[in-house]
């Protein structure tokens, strides 16, 4: 079977079959996730950074409803 056969054919899957082959090409392109999914440190303060900025001026952000529905939006653009 060609790579283009392969293709052709990956649409027609389930998506329990896709995910099951998404597994094995994450094998086999060396694991995956390198970092189990852990945040470093820099990342825990990035976060807490954002979360303090919105406590001390919750106006400036949005609900995550409303960014869903604007993402969204100009998706279908």
């Amino acid at each position: 079977m060609s790579k283009a056969d392969i293709l052709a054919e990956l649409p027609k899957l389930s998506a329990e079959d896709r995910a099951e082959i998404q597994i094995k090409l994450d094998e086999l392109a060396g694991g995956g996730w390198l970092d189990a999914g852990e945040l470093t440190d820099e990342e825990k303060r990035l976060i807490e950074s954002r979360l303090d900025q919105c406590d001390r001026n919750p106006s400036a952000f949005v609900p995550w409803a409303e960014a869903k529905c604007r993402i969204q939006a100009n998706l279908k653009k």
